[in-house]
């Protein structure tokens, strides 16, 4: 197994990002909004577990 540079890495991992296109953008949001959702959900389910003693 050879050893490649986090600099040829990230090189190469930009140059495979530009030829995507706008697909990874679309995977971003996508995976913000999730989880954005579940936060959100979370926050509020969490008020009903308590207990008003």
């Amino acid at each position: 197994m050879e050893h490649n540079p986090a600099s040829a890495w990230l090189t190469e991992a930009a140059s495979a990002a530009q030829q995507q296109g706008a697909g990874s953008l679309l995977r971003v949001v996508l995976i913000v909004m999730i989880l954005g959702c579940a936060l959100t959900a979370w926050f509020l389910l969490r008020g009903y577990k308590r207990k008003d003693d």
